[in-house]
């Protein structure tokens, strides 16, 4: 077995487990792993561009925003732009701040008819500490230490 398939199989697994309406979920390092290992990969970041601009970005990512800041407006366009800018077969992974909007956006993008949509659990800033009131401290992209830069 290949390491692309335990990756996916640990995402598989999880979503069963967690009753996702989408292929699975994966950790940001196995995010990152699985898009250096499988071409065609694309990682969608839904971020508002607010955010990109204030906390940083992922090199290479596909942004396409699920809700716009001000007033967190959801995108009518959001699977017109999906559809416009991958190849149907791509494996996508889903990421946003911490985890809910990516979900939202791989459950939309699977109930469209896209079979391979992962969620990246964590997301870029990762959980909120309720000790501290911070994010990037308990989990997530950043705090992984894996690949972003500020605008």
């Amino acid at each position: 077995m290949g390491r692309i398939t335990e990756l996916l199989d640990a995402a598989h697994q999880r979503g069963r487990e967690q009753g996702l309406p989408y292929a699975g979920a994966l950790l940001p390092h196995e995010a990152h792993e699985l898009l250096q290992l499988a071409p065609g990969a694309r990682l969608v970041d839904v971020r508002s561009r607010a955010e990109l601009e204030l906390t940083g970005n992922l090199p290479g990512a596909l942004h396409i925003e699920w809700q716009a800041w001000p007033g967190w407006v959801p995108n009518p366009h959001f699977l017109s732009q999906l559809a416009q800018a991958t190849d149907p077969e791509s494996l996508l992974l889903f990421i946003c701040r911490s985890g809910p909007r990516s979900h939202h956006a791989a459950k939309a993008c699977a109930e469209a008819g896209r079979g391979s949509c992962y969620n990246v659990i964590e997301g870029f800033e990762g959980d909120l500490d309720k000790a501290t009131g911070h994010r990037n401290e308990l989990n997530g992209w950043k705090r992984r230490g894996l690949p972003w830069a500020q605008s």
